[in-house]
Order: C-alpha cells, then structure tokens, then sequence
C-alpha cells in the first residue's frame, strides 16, 4: 500500500535586520580574511549596510522555499534605505511591530491597532521628557521621536556614566517600557510594542506552521520567545547579558560572519521541516519546558485587536 504524500510545512523566517542579518562596516568585525560582501544599504550617497556574498545568494533561495519577512526598530524612513537580495518580501515589520507592511505599504487597520494599544501605556512624552533631562550633551549627540511610538538617543556608549544604563532601566521596567542599547543608540520602547504581536498577526494572515526567528537584542527576546525554533549571534546585548532559551541556538562566528551563518541556518531548518513533515526540526526540550514555552508562546502571538 502506498502512503500517501503528507504536505510540505509551510515556514514563515522572521529575521532581525541590524547586526543580524546586515552590518555596518564596524559591526562586521571583518579581519584580514575579509569574506567578499554586497551593499544592501546607500544614505547619503554611502555604503552603510553589508551582508557577505554567499549570505546574499543563501537569502534568496531561502525566500523561494519560506515567507522571508523583515523585521526591525528602524522607523519607516530608515528600514525603506534597505534593499535585500532577491523579490521584495511580502510582509515587513518596522518600528519594533509597530508597522506592518503588506507589498510595500503600511497596513492602516494595524497601525491604528498598534496606536490604540500603545496610547494605553505611560505616555511616549513624560519618556522623552526624562530621556532628555538625564542624557547630557558632553555623551548625547541626539535626541529621536521614533513614529510617535517610542524614542532613541545617540550616545557615546564609552562616555556613559557607571549605573546608567541599569538605573534607566528600572526606572524604565516601572512605568512599563525597556531600554535597550544597541550600538550608538539607546532606545526606550513601551513593552506593548512588539515584533512578535506582528509576527502573529502575519501568521495568522498566511496559516504558517512553523516560525523561525534571529535576533541580537533585548528587544528580540519576545521574538524568539515566539518563535518555534530561534537562532542568535554570538554577539551583541543578547550575548553579552547571558541570555539564551532551550528553543534558541547560537552561531559559531561573529560580525557580519555570523549573518551568513543565520542565513544558512533558516536554510538547513526550513529544508529538513518542508522535507520531513514535521513541526520541530531541532533543538529537543525538556517536557516541562516546552509546555511552558507553548503556554508564553500562546499569549505572544495574540494580535493587536
């Protein structure tokens, strides 16, 4: 008796962008062994994004066998300088979740969900007010309104003071927003935002089975949490803070090296999921674990109403 063929997995790859998958010049840590790379980002008439050539090729054969979506803190303005290898994906996150864009347009009914639900939070102005009065000018070369939705400084992260950061932090974690630091900026985001309520609300529009995540920052976690199977570089907030997940593997390089292990990582987990028919592809779990993981996962995923 012939079995019958069961259907392919469908797999949705939910990628962090900034010292994720694309890299500044002086976060690629690129040593003598420069890898050859291709510019995925022009501001100003400069070269400022880079991903390694074989992670560029390995983007675009990952897109023909999974739903690629991007997904960033960058506001608007600054994710759309972005031009990945390959078909412009179909879906895209900005603003830490709170865009959604659908071929290239911002989702309005998302976008006013989002507004409802982060106008219920601490007010983004009494941040700014603080943020600014605590961020003094000798370390701070900027102060941004991201969207209306959360704020970031640019800082001079080896002028700050001892205990900054920690102090931000709770006073931040109180009110109910984070603080992360990524590179030169710090941001401070309501904890209402998030990518993963985007993410749901993508699989909810596609009915994927299995979501893949990459992250570097504190502000990925609730992504990888979400994330059936996840993956983060061995850089970055993430990594320097210690943080990891039974679900979550971490790659081998470092720099703009380990962007292209991430992209051959999607690829391998997608092709042994579609292949096998089967939901986990990797990266077992105690039972106790995982039931508690589906249980944060669940709530996770709900979308903004």
């Amino acid at each position: 008796m012939t079995a019958t063929p069961q259907p392919a997995v469908q797999v949705l790859v939910a990628s962090d962008l900034d010292r994720t998958l694309i890299y500044s010049s002086k976060a690629a840590r690129m040593g003598r062994d420069r890898p050859p790379v291709v510019c995925v980002e022009v501001h100003d008439g400069n070269e400022v994004s880079f991903m390694t050539a074989a992670a560029a090729q390995g983007l675009v054969v990952l897109a023909e066998a999974a739903t690629l979506v991007p997904v960033t803190t960058r506001v608007p303005e600054q994710f759309e300088r972005i031009t990945l290898p390959g078909p412009a994906p179909r879906y895209a996150i900005a603003a830490n979740g709170g865009v959604l864009y659908v071929d290239g347009t911002p989702d309005r009914a998302w976008s006013a969900g989002v507004g409802r639900v982060v106008g219920s939070a601490f007010p983004l102005s009494a941040v700014w007010e603080h943020v600014g009065q605590i961020c003094r000018p000798e370390w701070t070369s900027k102060l941004r309104n991201a969207a209306g939705l959360f704020c970031y400084a640019v800082v001079r992260r080896d002028r700050l003071p001892t205990g900054f950061l920690d102090e931000l932090s709770g006073w931040a974690s109180e009110r109910g927003w984070r603080v992360s630091l990524q590179g030169s900026k710090l941001y401070c985001v309501p904890e209402a935002l998030t990518k993963t309520a985007a993410v749901a609300e993508i699989v909810r529009r596609t009915g994927v089975e299995l979501v893949l995540a990459a992250g570097d920052s504190l502000l990925d976690i609730d992504l990888l949490l979400g994330a059936d199977l996840g993956i983060q570089p061995r850089h970055g907030e993430l990594h320097d803070t210690g943080w990891s997940a039974p679900h979550v593997v971490q790659t081998e390089a470092v720099g703009v090296c380990a962007g292209e292990e991430i992209v051959g990582w999607f690829t391998e987990t997608t092709a042994r999921a579609r292949g096998g028919g089967c939901r986990c592809a990797s990266a077992p779990q105690a039972a106790g674990d995982k039931d508690q993981q589906q249980h944060d996962t669940d709530e996770r995923r709900e979308p903004f109403g």
